[in-house]
C-alpha cells in the first residue's frame, strides 16, 4: 500500500458518472488515466481534482474577494488528501487575439526585448552609423578637446523640420531671457511679434551662449552652465557651431547619429513591444498587416462597362444618388456609362475610385446656355475602405473585405515594430529578424551569440541568453521545432497550444505542484512522441507530480502508474476497473489491456477499395511552407494525409482544398491559400467538414438541439392532449424563448458567476433546480416523462424510448451508432471533449441523406478516444465510404492510416523543411517509401 504522505487519495468521488470510488494517486510519479470515451477520466482528473484545487486557491482569497466570486462549488466528493497547488494545461485554444503569438505565449519575446533594450547597438536610420549617447561630463571634455583656442556658439535645437509661425515660441524664448536664436542656419535677434513663414519647413535653435573655449576654471564654471541650460530647454540635446567654420557637432544625453542629430529615446523594453504605443509601428497599430483596395477586386472585368456593372461593388445601373454623380463624372470627362471600363479616361478613373469635388460648367451649342455642375463624389475606394473601418456591423464589414487585401504593412514590413526600434541590433540582427527565425535556427543564432558580444555585453546578456536557451529547448523537447516567434496564435492546433503552455511551464521550473494534461500526444507524430514523453518525465523529476489523461500506448508504457476507468461509457462507466504499473495493467482483463498486449486489435482491410475512378487535382499550391504542391485525390475512397508535425497537412487541406470547395458549393467567405487550379469539382456535389471546434460555447447549446431533434421533440410535445388542451405551441418547449422557460436562469438550467481574472463558474439554478423549465411546463407528460426527463436521458435510452417516431429514432440512432449512446441529450456542450463534438457533427451529418457524392474531410477524428471507440468511429465512416462518398482524413493514428485506401505524405520534416508531396499510394506502397517517417512506423502496423 502507498504512504499517505507521497500520495493523493480521493475518497467517494460522485462527480458526473464516477459510482462513488476511491483512488489513490501516487505522488511525484508520471500516472496516467486511460479508459474508453465517456468512462469518467476527465470527471476524476479535470472536474474532481482540479476542481477541488482551484476550489481552495479561492479559498485563501480574503471574505471581501470571495463575496465577488460567488459560490465556487465543491465538487461531489467526500474528501481529498496530499493535494498540491494544481495546473491544468487543457486542450482549448489558445487566444484568437492577433496580437498574440508564439513569442508572447512563451514569454520568450518578453525576454528578448529585455535583450535588445539593455545590450542592443543602435544605429541610425538616416546613416547607418552607430548612435552615440554621452552624460554632461563627456559633452564638457569633448568640447573643451575639441574647441580649445575656438569660438563656439551652443545652441538648443527646439523645432526640428516642421511647418509654423512660432510668433508665441519667438515670445516665450524673449520672456526666458535670450537674445539670439538661430532660424534655418541664419542667426537673428529676437524682435517683438517675429515670425516666420507658417507654410514653409524650419529648423530652430536657441543660442544658449557665445564663447572662447580655453582651459580656464571660469570657462569650465559657464561651459557646464551652458551646457545644462542647452539640454534643458533642447530635450537632451545640444548644437554646437564653430564660428569661424560654421561646422556643426550634435551632443545628446540620449542616442543620437552624430552626423545628422536625430536622436532615438534611451531604449525600454516596451520600445520593442508590438502591444505598446512605444513600440508598435504607427501605420499598423502593431498588427504588421493592412487591408488595402485592390483595382482587380473592383473591376474584375474591365471589358464590361458601368451600365452592365462592371464596378462590382455597385452592381448592374439603377436609379440611385451614386449613378447619378457617375453620370456627372462622365459628362465632364466626355465618355458614356456604357462604353467598356477599360476605355474611360485615366483622370475619370481617379475621381471615380478616389472622389473628388468640383464644379464645371458644359456650353450647350444648341441651345446657347451655359449649365453648372457639381461633383461631390466619395469615390469607391474611398467609401468601401470607411465601410470596413468605421461601420459597426459584421456584413458590412464582409463586405468591404471582399474587395480588400490583406497585406504586409509597407512602412514596417510586416515586422509590426516602429522604424526606430528596428535599428537596434545585435550580431547584425534586429528583433524583427529573430522572430522570423524557425526555433531550430534561433536556438543555433543564440548558441553562437556570446562569441559576437563585447565583454560588456556579455555581463550583460548573460543571465537573459540563459532564460532564452532553456525556453527555446523546452519548445523543442515537445516537437515544436518548426514554429517562428511571430506565429500568430490563433493559428495553432489544439495539440500545438497544449505542449506550447507545456513548455511555457516546463520553463517556470516550478517545483512540487500538480499538473494535469489532456492528451498531450493530439496532433503529434510517433516520430515526436518521445521527445513529449522525455519533457514529462522531466517535469516529474524536478519534483512535480503529472497526470495524464490519454490513450497513446507508447505514453501508456511509459507511464509509472496506470489507472483504467470504465468498463464502458456513462453511466456504465466510472469505476476504477484496474490500477497499477503498466506491467500490472496487462495481466488485468481490461478492455485497454486487451488492446495494449494485442489480444485484441482493429483489423488491416484485406483488400483496398478501388474508388469511381474520378479524382479531384489541386495544382500548385504555395500557402505557408508548401513547395508548389500538385497533388490528386481519388473519390469513393477513404483518404489519409499524414506527415510530420508542421509539415503542411493542415495547410495543404483546411487552408488551401476545403475554403477552394467550400467557396464552390455554398458562397465561403474564407480565402483560400495560394494556388494554380483545381481541376474535377463537377464529380462531387457538396463538402462537409467536419473538425473539433466546440458545438456551442454556452450551456443553452447541447447535442439535441445541434442535431435537430430537440425540434422534433418540441413538435411531439406539443401533440399530448395536455398540450393540445392548454394551446401550447413548440415554443413553449424551448429553453430560449420566454414562455415554458424558467424565468429566473433564462432556461440554462445554470446561473453564470463571472469571474474577474478566472474562468466564469456555472452554478446550478435555485429555482428550477437545474430543469430549465417553469412548473407549468413541466406538467406536460409524453409516456410519463416530462421535456426535462427527455434531455436529461441518456442517448441509449432515447433510442428506446423514441422507437415508434421514425423521425426522432432515426437521429438519435446515429448519435449512438458513433459510440456516443452514453450521454445525454441536453448535456451542456461545454462539458463535451474535443472527440465528443466531432463525433456529434459526424452524427448530424450522418442522420441527413446523403448523395453517395459527398466529400467528408475530418482533421483527427480520433482525438480523445479509446482504442476501441476508433474501430466503432471507423466502422461509420467505411459506411460512408462504402455508400460511394469520399472520406478525407487528416491524422497520426497509424489504427486510422491503415484502413485507409490511399494514404499523402506530406513531409520530409515540419516548417521550412516541409511542404512536399513524399509519398502517395496504398499503405503497402507507403511503406516501401525509404525517406518517410510515416513508413518507418506503420511497417510494424502492417504486419
Amino acid at each position: 500500500m502507498l504512504k499517505t504522505e507521497e500520495t493523493i487519495e480521493i475518497i467517494g468521488a460522485r462527480v458526473h458518472n464516477l459510482k462513488n470510488i476511491d483512488v489513490t494517486i501516487p505522488r511525484d510519479k508520471l500516472v496516467v488515466i486511460t479508459g474508453v470515451s465517456g468512462s469518467g477520466k476527465s470527471s476524476l482528473a479535470f472536474d474532481t481534482i482540479y476542481a477541488e484545487g482551484q476550489r481552495r486557491y479561492i479559498e485563501t482569497f480574503s471574505a471581501y474577494a470571495r463575496q465577488f466570486l460567488g459560490g465556487l462549488e465543491r465538487p461531489d466528493v467526500d474528501k481529498i488528501d496530499g493535494l498540491s497547488p494544481v495546473i491544468a494545461i487543457e486542450q482549448k485554444t489558445t487566444s484568437k487575439s492577433p496580437r498574440s503569438t508564439v513569442g508572447t505565449i512563451t514569454e520568450i519575446y518578453d525576454f528578448l526585448r529585455l535583450l535588445y533594450a539593455r545590450a542592443g547597438d543602435a544605429y541610425s536610420y538616416n546613416t547607418g552609423e552607430k548612435m552615440v549617447s554621452y552624460s554632461d561630463e563627456q559633452i564638457k571634455e569633448l568640447i573643451v578637446e575639441t574647441f580649445t583656442g575656438k569660438r563656439i556658439n551652443i545652441l538648443a535645437p527646439v523645432v526640428r523640420s516642421r511647418k509654423g509661425h512660432y510668433r508665441e515660441l519667438f515670445e516665450q524664448i524673449a520672456k526666458q531671457g535670450f537674445l539670439k536664436v538661430r532660424v534655418d542656419g541664419t542667426i537673428r535677434d529676437l524682435d517683438v511679434g517675429m515670425k516666420v513663414d507658417r507654410y514653409k519647413v524650419h529648423d530652430i535653435e536657441i543660442v544658449i551662449d557665445r564663447m572662447a573655449i580655453d582651459t580656464s576654471e571660469d570657462t569650465d564654471k559657464r561651459l557646464t552652465e551652458s551646457i545644462k541650460t542647452a539640454m534643458y530647454h533642447g530635450d537632451d540635446i545640444l548644437m554646437v557651431i564653430e564660428q569661424e567654420t560654421q561646422e556643426v557637432r550634435y551632443f545628446s544625453r540620449n542616442l543620437m547619429c552624430p552626423s545628422t542629430g536625430i536622436s532615438y529615446p534611451n531604449p525600454e523594453p516596451n520600445n520593442f513591444s508590438f502591444n505598446s504605443p512605444k513600440g508598435a509601428c504607427d501605420n499598423c497599430n502593431g498588427l504588421g498587416v493592412v487591408n488595402e483596395i485592390n483595382i482587380k477586386k473592383i473591376v474584375p472585368n474591365p471589358k464590361l462597362s458601368i451600365k452592365a456593372g462592371g464596378f462590382a461593388p455597385l452592381g448592374e445601373m439603377k436609379s440611385s444618388w451614386i449613378f447619378k454623380q457617375l453620370e456627372l463624372i462622365a459628362h465632364k470627362y466626355e465618355f458614356k456609362l456604357s462604353d467598356p471600363i477599360e476605355t474611360i479616361p485615366q483622370e475619370a478613373m481617379d475621381m471615380i475610385l478616389n472622389g473628388g469635388n468640383e464644379k464645371f460648367e458644359v456650353v450647350s451649342k444648341v441651345m446657347g446656355i451655359t449649365k453648372d455642375y457639381k461633383i461631390d463624389f466619395e469615390g469607391i475606394s474611398n467609401f468601401i475602405k470607411n465601410q470596413y473601418e468605421e461601420s459597426n456591423t459584421t456584413s458590412l464589414k464582409r463586405w468591404a473585405k471582399e474587395f480588400m487585401d490583406e497585406n504586409d504593412c509597407p512602412t514596417c514590413e510586416g515586422s509590426r515594430l516602429r522604424k526606430e526600434s528596428l535599428y537596434f541590433k545585435i550580431n547584425e540582427k534586429n528583433i524583427g529578424e529573430l522572430v522570423h527565425m524557425d526555433i531550430n535556427e534561433l536556438f543555433d543564432w543564440f548558441q553562437n551569440l556570446p562569441q559576437y558580444l563585447s565583454e560588456k555585453q556579455n555581463a550583460i546578456a548573460v543571465e537573459v541568453i540563459k532564460e532564452i536557451e532553456a525556453r527555446l529547448q523546452f519548445l523543442l523537447d515537445v516537437g515544436l521545432n518548426y514554429l517562428t516567434l511571430n506565429r500568430s496564435s490563433k493559428s495553432l492546433s489544439g495539440g500545438e497550444a497544449q505542449r506550447i503552455r507545456l513548455a511555457t511551464q516546463i520553463g517556470s521550473q516550478l517545483v512540487g505542484v500538480l499538473y494535469i494534461l489532456d492528451e498531450p500526444s493530439i496532433g503529434l507524430h510517433q516520430r515526436d512522441n518521445e521527445r513529449l514523453i522525455k519533457s514529462l518525465e522531466n517535469l516529474r523529476d524536478i519534483g512535480n507530480s503529472v497526470i495524464v489523461v490519454e490513450h497513446d500506448k507508447d505514453m501508456i508504457e511509459r507511464a509509472d502508474y496506470v489507472i483504467d476507468i470504465g468498463p464502458k461509457a456513462g453511466r456504465f462507466g466510472g469505476k476504477i476497473i484496474s490500477e497499477g504499473t503498466p506491467k500490472e495493467l496487462l495481466e488485468e482483463n481490461t478492455m485497454t489491456a486487451q488492446y495494449m498486449s494485442g489480444k485484441m486489435k482493429i483489423e488491416v482491410p484485406t483488400e483496398r477499395r478501388q474508388g469511381n475512378g474520378k479524382t479531384l487535382k489541386l495544382s500548385g499550391a504555395t500557402g505557408n511552407n508548401l513547395k508548389n504542391v500538385t497533388v490528386e485525390f481519388p473519390l469513393g475512397q477513404m483518404i489519409c494525409v499524414t506527415g510530420v508535425s508542421g509539415s503542411g497537412k493542415s495547410t495543404l487541406i483546411n487552408g488551401t482544398l476545403y475554403p477552394i470547395l467550400n467557396a464552390h458549393f455554398f458562397n465561403g467567405v474564407k480565402k483560400p491559400q495560394p494556388f494554380k487550379k483545381i481541376e474535377g469539382l463537377e464529380n462531387i456535389d457538396k463538402v462537409i467538414e467536419i473538425d473539433q471546434s466546440p458545438i456551442g460555447r454556452t450551456p443553452r447549446s447541447n447535442p439535441a438541439t445541434y442535431t435537430d431533434v430537440f425540434s422534433e421533440i418540441r413538435k411531439l410535445y406539443t401533440m399530448t392532449p395536455e398540450a393540445m388542451i392548454r394551446g401550447y405551441k413548440a415554443g413553449r418547449f424551448s429553453f430560449n424563448v420566454k414562455g415554458g422557460r424558467c424565468d429566473t436562469c433564462e432556461g440554462s438550467g445554470v446561473r453564470t458567476i463571472e469571474m474577474s481574472f478566472l474562468p466564469d463558474v456555472y452554478v446550478e439554478c435555485e429555482t428550477c433546480q437545474g430543469k430549465r423549465f417553469n412548473r407549468e411546463t413541466l406538467e406536460i407528460r409524453y409516456k410519463g416523462k416530462s421535456i426535462s426527463d427527455v434531455l436529461n436521458m441518456t442517448v441509449d435510452e432515447a433510442v428506446d424510448f423514441f422507437e415508434m417516431i421514425p423521425k426522432i429514432h432515426r437521429k438519435v440512432k446515429t448519435i449512438q451508432d458513433v459510440g456516443l449512446g452514453y450521454i445525454t441529450l441536453g448535456q451542456q456542450s461545454t462539458t463535451l471533449s474535443g472527440g465528443e463534438a466531432q463525433r456529434i457533427k459526424l452524427a448530424s451529418e450522418l442522420s441527413k441523406k446523403d448523395t453517395g457524392n459527398t466529400f467528408y474531410i475530418l482533421d483527427e477524428p480520433t482525438t480523445g478516444l479509446h482504442f476501441e471507440d476508433i474501430r466503432v468511429l471507423m466502422g461509420v465512416l467505411n459506411e460512408l465510404v462504402d455508400k460511394g462518398n469520399t472520406v478525407l482524413i487528416i491524422e497520426h493514428n497509424l489504427d486510422v492510416v491503415k484502413l485507409a485506401d490511399y494514404v499523402i505524405d506530406i513531409g520530409y520534416e515540419g516548417g521550412k523543411g516541409g511542404g512536399q508531396l513524399i509519398a502517395k499510394g496504398t499503405p503497402e506502397e507507403i511503406v516501401k517509401n525509404k525517406k518517410s517517417y510515416t513508413a518507418q512506423f506503420l511497417k510494424k502496423e502492417l504486419i
